[in-house]
């Protein structure tokens, strides 16, 4: 199974460089990630992953394995920004002024929609239920600050 992670991770990768490109040039305040709770719950929505809203814009997606009551194992993002100009100098800069993803949670969330898709892929594969958490409001109480 291996294989086939490293297979999966080489043919989406492109996908979720471009994913975590786009969350960043787009990042939202604590409690106010609406645009990108709605782009999270699109790409869930696209590779077949149901999920709930949780917390205003929290998102909730589950992967059932075989057997999925054996085991539950959850896998957690953040998504919130910071009121921080970025200066960095790069195509993919932040679009919103004073407001950056300057503590990589642009990345956690590129990550985790990536796992949640080789997960997905080969959910026959492995036993149990995959909780995928993406966390609204970490940078401020009373979030995971």
């Amino acid at each position: 199974m291996l294989d086939q992670i490293r297979t999966l991770a080489r043919q989406y990768s492109q996908t979720y460089i471009d994913i975590r490109r786009h969350l960043h040039q787009h990042p939202e305040m604590s409690y106010e990630e609406y645009q990108t709770s709605a782009y999270i719950r699109e790409h869930l929505t696209q590779i077949g992953i149901p999920f709930a809203v949780m917390a205003g814009t929290g998102v909730v997606g589950m992967i059932e394995g075989r057997n999925p009551e054996s085991r539950v194992l959850a896998l957690r993002a953040d998504m919130d920004a910071l009121p921080i100009t970025e200066k960095n100098e790069v195509p993919y800069k932040s679009k919103m002024e004073g407001l950056m993803h300057a503590c990589g949670h642009d990345v956690h969330s590129s990550c985790l929609l990536g796992a949640a898709r080789i997960l997905f892929e080969l959910r026959h594969h492995w036993e149990g239920t995959v909780k995928l958490v993406f966390q609204p409001g970490e940078e401020r109480n009373p979030g995971g600050a």
